[in-house]
């Protein structure tokens, strides 16, 4: 695979090759189709990921941009995986993207059975399908392989009256699971493995989630996905590049029936991520295996995941643009998603200030009870955005990380003797500090401000390099806050030696969870509104999560402000 990495900053209006979008402008201008109508079809036995954004984006966004319209099918002809749940869990995903879809523009490959069937039938009645009873293990070893030719059936040559007789029964519940599948009779000698007498339908006692008990029966993906497109009349049949050895298969089930339409098959490359792993078996276990707190675990790559970890939709749409569509699979390095992350939160995000790790600061001349308020932006980037009122009183939480009792070289926060200004508040110098008596920890710095420093400014020019952030003690609102990293720690996760798991390669500082943080009052305002993002003043990007409360504020770690990724790779 080749790799697409960032090398340049990215640009809001640079859209990147898109070859798909040219065959369709080339089909319109033709006159071929009046109408381009598309289709996201994906299967309700799974929650989406962060692959799927890609061809969510290209299946809606293709009719967008040339006037079309887009189907979202369900291709639910598997009852043994599928689940209303999931049904309900795309479509939300779908519209979080920024695709809301109207029901009628909503179909399931189920409701096209009866019509499915009645083309399986006149299939059979052409002599060009036939009822196999060999066990799936003999077909499995008579289809051959790539340097085999494959074996003819022994039930190849069953007569019409017969296949269709086996094939009533079968849709009537006379057999038992396996004892027969219905195959196409296209070639067992092709050097295209899936023109080898492909299976059609198979023998499924389990009730569906939309028919029930009313099949026994279900077809297989390659026959109902193509003719579920000429149903609805898909222009263009948008796939990832798995499907490009299927498009043969594709077009033999609509040329050999008589569907309403013939719609093009066109192949496009996934979406693959260093650090990232989007395998659904692999996911699954994760979440079987108690990795992760469930597929909406903000490590997952799942959309539900992203969402709840922060991200806005539109950053995923912004790197399908900046990536394009090409027809050869690549590696894109997720530090380019999370760049276009930073950079819209840094437009978009309102600052608050939090502390993490909490030590006290005391202002020795500053009264007991005197609160001042400062005017702090909630957005340098953005002046609209306004100001804030921040109180400023005798006792004050600071970072911990924030000092040191003997600094190193170049230093510019606190220490014994600095002089710092406390964001948009005053200037503060460290006097003294305090330790607890029994472990040594310091727990404490007491300081004097000037008072000549408000606001931050410099009263005679002096300069202080180091700001740094702050909460009121009397005001903080207590908070817990959980810092989410990357799940797996190597670039490619599933890159074992022989008896590891890929699981061994999960990242054992992707979650921190810290309570008793101290967050600024402005956060009451917020705290209840699930998805609330911001930026922490020198910290990162977060949201506020499902589980928080007024009462008990929980914020997610979207991302840092800066990749330390970056550092790791350097230092290795």
């Amino acid at each position: 695979m080749s790799a697409i990495s960032m090398t340049t900053e990215p640009d809001e209006t640079e859209v990147a090759a898109n070859f798909v979008a040219d065959l369709i402008a080339a089909d319109q201008q033709s006159g071929k189709h009046a109408t381009v109508v598309t289709r996201f079809p994906p299967e309700p036995n799974g929650y989406l990921h962060l692959g799927h954004a890609k061809a969510i984006w290209l299946a809606f966004g293709m009719p967008e941009r040339f006037g079309g319209l887009c189907n979202l099918r369900f291709d639910d002809t598997n009852p043994a995986a599928e689940e209303a749940e999931f049904v309900h869990a795309i479509r939300e995903d779908v519209a979080w993207l920024g695709y809301a879809v109207d029901d009628a523009r909503v179909f399931f490959a189920s409701d096209y059975f009866d019509q499915l069937y009645a083309w399986a039938e006149h299939l059979v009645g052409e002599g060009k399908a036939y009822v196999d009873s060999q066990s799936l293990e003999e077909i499995r070893e008579n289809r051959g392989n790539f340097h085999s030719p494959g074996k003819d059936s022994p039930f190849r040559d069953r007569s019409v009256a017969e296949n269709l007789e086996l094939l009533r029964g079968m849709k009537a519940g006379e057999f038992d699971e396996g004892a027969h599948v219905l195959r196409a009779k296209i070639d067992m000698q092709h050097a295209n493995l899936n023109l080898r007498d492909p299976l059609m339908y198979r023998i499924l006692k389990q009730e569906h989630h939309r028919t029930g008990a009313a099949w026994c029966i279900y077809p297989m993906y390659d026959y109902a996905h193509g003719q579920s497109d000429a149903i609805e009349g898909v222009t263009h049949s948008l796939c990832t590049l798995e499907f490009e050895d299927h498009r043969p298969l594709y077009e033999w089930f609509v040329d050999n029936l008589p569907v309403p339409a013939s719609p093009r098959q066109i192949e496009f490359a996934k979406l693959h991520f260093t650090f990232t792993l989007l395998s659904k078996r692999k996911l699954k276990q994760l979440v079987g295996e108690g990795h992760v707190q469930g597929w909406d675990d903000p490590r997952m790559p799942t959309l539900r995941g992203l969402r709840r970890r922060g991200y806005p939709a539109a950053v995923l749409l912004d790197l399908c643009a900046r990536v394009g569509v090409a027809k050869r699979d690549g590696i894109v390095d997720v530090s380019l998603l999370e760049h276009l992350l930073r950079e819209r939160l840094n437009r978009e995000s309102v600052r608050r200030m939090a502390v993490l790790r909490p030590l006290k600061v005391v202002i020795e001349n500053l009264g007991e009870d005197e609160v001042l308020y400062f005017d702090v932006p909630n957005n340098p980037e953005d002046p609209s955005a306004g100001t804030r009122s921040v109180p400023f009183g005798r006792e004050l939480w600071v970072e911990a990380d924030d000092f040191r009792e003997v600094a190193p070289k170049k230093w510019f926060r606190f220490a014994p003797g600095k002089e710092v200004r406390l964001r948009s508040a005053a200037f503060v110098t460290c006097n003294e500090i305090v330790k607890d008596p029994e472990t040594g920890e310091v727990t404490e710095l007491r300081c004097t401000w000037d008072p000549e420093s408000r606001g931050g400014r410099s009263p005679d020019g002096r300069k202080v390099r180091g700001t740094l952030h702050w909460v009121s003690a009397a005001h903080a609102v207590d908070g817990e806050v959980r810092l989410y990293d990357r799940l797996f720690s190597t670039e490619n996760p599933t890159d074992v030696p022989d008896g590891q798991s890929f699981t061994d390669n999960l990242n054992p500082d992707s979650l921190e969870v810290l309570t008793g943080c101290k967050l600024e009052p402005a956060f009451t305002e917020s705290a209840a509104e699930t998805g609330w993002r911001c930026q922490f003043e020198r910290l990162g990007y977060f949201c506020v999560d499902r589980d928080s409360t007024a009462e008990r504020p929980v914020f997610n770690r979207t991302i840092g402000l800066r990749d330390s990724w970056a550092k790791l790779e350097k230092k290795r």
